[in-house]
């Protein structure tokens, strides 16, 4: 019964990852890899960072992303005169309580859509840190949870930009991925003026709040086997070893490597994780986690894949 329970469940989480992937083709032309990337950080509990030139539609996707998902959902504007009580929120004076009582800050939703996060001073950009791991907010000494699931999706203008400031190592390491939309083609460039993709109206929600839960469980359901497991392994390791990294990945990048590799399988439509789910992931995880000796030298893109060369695949007994 239970197993049969579960064969039930599976199939629903499947035919709703479905509808949601339909509902988002049919509004983002062109940005197939960036919507499966987004929804794997989603079924892995992570975050994600969408850094791209301006105008390739990375607070498109996002809204969009977010209104289809039927959850609560903030969006803050990076600026350079944000403060981390705009983030977090506040202690304020009740005159006829006499007592302090907590107003919570927009971070206080399921997804909170942060434009533009580099415009943010350092000081600011930390209030997001405890958050984005332990799902709390502290203020003057007070824990406050924050609701489930919590997702940040988060974009970032180009450094040479006026007016930002570069992510610290820490923070970056919060996202799960970072994504690179791209340049659509010229027929999705040419379909996107036609359709006038920008003014249409937001999309419905395709999903709800339970059918979310069900689908990050049943992602995280998925095999991973022992050999895959000292697969990734050998790849934090090797991240530490090459002569152009100064840090490298630590184990707890392992860890939600794992993590997202068995969401990328289970969008796969598979329960056990193969090497290639790993791979596939390797320049969104691993590529913005690396500390490189030089700047002049090769780019973190780069050396990822060269990272991912210098390990051998396992290609035996994968579901054991």
């Amino acid at each position: 019964m239970d197993i049969e329970r579960e064969v039930r469940k599976t199939g629903a989480a499947r035919q709703q990852l479905e509808r949601l992937f339909s509902a988002l083709d049919r509004h983002l032309l062109g940005k197939r890899n960036a919507q499966i990337s987004l929804v794997t950080a989603l079924l892995a509990r992570g975050h994600v960072l969408l850094e791209d030139v301006p105008g390739v539609g990375k607070t498109l996707l996002a809204r969009t992303a977010a209104g289809m998902l039927g959850l609560e959902s903030r969006r803050i504007q990076g600026s350079v005169d944000l403060l981390p009580a705009d983030v977090t929120g506040v202690n304020v004076y009740d005159m006829a309580s006499r007592a302090f009582s907590f107003r919570p800050g927009p971070i206080f939703t399921h997804i909170l859509l942060v434009d533009e996060i580099n415009r943010c001073p350092p000081r600011t950009q930390g209030a997001f840190l405890e958050a984005m791991e332990e799902r709390q907010v502290t203020v003057d000494g007070e824990s406050h949870p924050l609701p489930a699931p919590f997702l940040v999706l988060a974009t970032a203008s180009p450094l040479e930009d006026e007016g930002t400031f570069p992510l610290s190592a820490s923070q970056l390491d919060r996202f799960l991925l970072l994504i690179h939309i791209g340049y659509p083609s010229e027929a999705e460039s040419r379909q996107m003026i036609l359709t006038d993709q920008l003014s249409e109206a937001s999309p419905g929600a395709v999903l709800g709040e339970e059918d979310v839960l069900l689908l990050i469980r049943q992602a995280q359901r998925v095999h991973l086997s022992d050999n895959v497991a000292r697969y990734i392994v050998a790849l934090t390791e090797e991240s530490r070893r090459h002569p152009a990294v100064r840090l490298g990945l630590s184990p707890r990048s392992g860890v939600t490597w794992g993590r997202a590799a068995r969401a990328r399988a289970f969008i796969e439509g598979r329960d056990f994780i193969l090497p290639d789910d790993v791979q596939v992931l390797a320049r969104e995880f691993a590529a913005h986690r690396l500390i490189l000796r030089e700047a002049s030298g090769p780019s973190p893109e780069e050396v990822t894949e060269e990272i991912v060369r210098a390990v051998a695949v396992p290609r035996d007994d994968l579901k054991g």
